[in-house]
C-alpha cells in the first residue's frame, strides 16, 4: 500500500508542474500537421511532377467569416494558408475532391478548362480533402491540371461552411467573402461550370 501511495503522490505532483494540457483547436492560425510520411523530402518530387501554381494571396478585404481562422498548406509549396485572407476580394470556385474520387478526376479537367475560359474574373482553386498529400500531388500530375491547391485533409474548410459530406462539390465564394452558393454535384465540361457559376452568382 505504501508503494502505492507513494506512485499516487508523485502522479499528482507531475500533473500539478505540468499543468492542464491545452485543448487542440482544430481552426487555430497554424496550418495543419502533416502525416509522418509526407515530409519536405517525400513531397519534393510529386510537388514537382504536379507543377502546381501558387495559392492566392488575396486581393484585399477581410474575406469569408466563415473561413476566418481556418489555416491549410498550400500543396505547391506546403506554405501555411490563412482561407480568409487568401481568397478576399475575388470571386472563387472552390472545388473539394480526394484523390480517390472517380468523379472528381473526371471534373478536374473540366475546372481547368472553365480556368482558362473565364481568366481572371473567376479564381478557381482546389480542395484535397484526404490526408495523403502525395496522391493528391501525384493525381493532379496524372491529369494534367494546373490549378491552385489546398491541402485540407481534417475537412477545416467544408466544415466552416457546411458542405456535405459529399465529392467532389463545389462552393461559389463573392468577392465580398459571401457564400453564393454550394454545389454538391459532379459536372463533365467548362459549359455545365459556367451555367452554374453563373446561375449561382445571379
Amino acid at each position: 500500500m505504501a508503494v502505492v501511495a507513494a506512485l499516487i503522490a508523485g502522479l499528482a505532483a507531475q500533473i500539478g508542474r505540468d499543468g492542464p494540457s491545452a485543448p487542440t483547436n482544430p481552426r487555430s492560425a497554424t496550418a495543419q500537421q502533416p502525416r509522418d510520411a509526407d515530409t519536405a523530402e517525400a513531397l519534393a518530387g510529386p510537388r514537382w511532377r504536379a507543377g502546381l501554381p501558387p495559392c492566392p494571396d488575396g486581393a484585399g478585404g477581410a474575406g469569408s467569416p466563415e473561413l476566418r481562422g481556418v489555416v491549410v498548406e498550400c500543396a505547391a509549396d506546403g506554405s501555411a494558408v490563412e482561407v480568409a485572407r487568401a481568397l478576399a476580394g475575388r470571386t472563387v470556385v472552390l472545388n473539394l475532391w480526394a484523390y480517390w474520387c472517380a468523379p472528381c478526376a473526371e471534373e478536374l479537367p473540366a475546372l481547368a478548362d472553365y480556368q482558362t475560359r473565364v481568366g481572371d474574373t473567376v479564381t478557381v482553386v482546389t480542395v484535397h480533402q484526404d490526408p495523403d498529400e502525395a496522391a493528391g500531388l501525384l493525381r493532379m500530375a496524372e491529369l494534367g491540371v494546373r490549378l491552385p491547391t489546398l491541402q485540407d485533409g481534417r475537412r477545416d474548410i467544408a466544415a466552416a461552411l457546411g458542405v456535405p459530406n459529399v465529392m467532389p462539390a463545389t462552393v461559389v465564394l463573392r468577392s465580398d467573402g459571401s457564400v453564393a452558393g454550394i454545389l454538391p454535384q459532379a459536372f463533365s465540361s467548362a459549359d455545365e461550370i459556367t451555367a452554374a457559376v453563373e446561375a449561382t452568382l445571379r
